[in-house]
């Protein structure tokens, strides 16, 4: 099932749920990824726009803001993942490793919405474009769920030290321990026998230290799927 290329379109900013939910399904999420955003999504009357580019803030905001890009990307993935080709023929124990990463996922757009509603104004539901994965293919799933999960850790990886209060650290370090617990289970997947391919020297450098990412190089990469534009340039450097 190859999903269609989503038409772009600005961020819509009308609080309504209503609004929230034509954008959803223009977008081509279809009914469970729309649930999925309209229950972990905070309203978005306040979002910054910033020559049309949606800004992710300043200070922790914004880092929790830029994480909560990426979780919102990995999370709408895999919902469509468990509605793909690839997962109702997969065997039992991939679709208990997908409907894991999907359940982690979403748990973390809940969490990173709530943490960040509660001290500053979370960026809205994004517009992704998912038309280059054939979601009823085992290798066009896991390569890109490899490539998705080696780029949230080596995002997390990046951007802790642009956090200044220490809960939120804390919090980073636990979202991105279970970020690399997918990207290891999915490795290992792909491996096709090879044991050492869960951290190989594609993730892990000669120090025995895992690959760290700017925002900006981040986002370049994730800016593949991502069709709502973003504005990093608040973001502490």
């Amino acid at each position: 099932m190859k999903t269609p290329k989503f038409s772009t379109s600005r961020v819509v900013s009308d609080r309504s749920p209503h609004s929230r939910r034509n954008f959803l399904r223009k977008s081509g999420y279809g009914v469970a990824a729309a649930s999925l955003f309209l229950a972990g999504c905070a309203d978005d009357d306040d979002i910054v726009m910033v020559d049309d580019r949606v800004s992710l803030g300043t200070g922790d905001v914004g880092v929790l803001n830029y994480a909560f890009a990426l979780e919102q990307l990995e999370a709408a993935f895999y919902a469509m993942v468990l509605q793909g080709g690839y997962f109702s023929s997969a065997n039992a124990d991939e679709q208990q490793v997908m409907r894991d990463l999907e359940a982690h996922e979403r748990a973390h757009v809940d969490f990173l919405s709530t943490a960040i509603s509660s001290v500053g104004t979370a960026i809205p539901a994004l517009e992704v474009d998912f038309s280059s994965i054939d979601f009823d293919s085992r290798d066009s799933v896991l390569g890109t769920a490899q490539a998705f999960e080696d780029l949230g850790v080596s995002a997390y990886n990046g951007a802790g030290r642009l956090l200044t209060d220490p809960n939120y650290l804390l919090a980073a370090g636990k979202i991105v321990s279970v970020e690399a617990r997918h990207a290891a289970a999915i490795r290992t997947l792909n491996a096709n026998g090879n044991p050492t391919a869960f951290a190989n020297s594609q993730v892990v450098d000669s120090n025995g230290l895992d690959l760290a990412r700017t925002p900006a190089e981040v986002l370049a990469i994730a800016g593949t799927y991502v069709v709502t534009p973003l504005d990093a340039s608040g973001l502490p450097q």
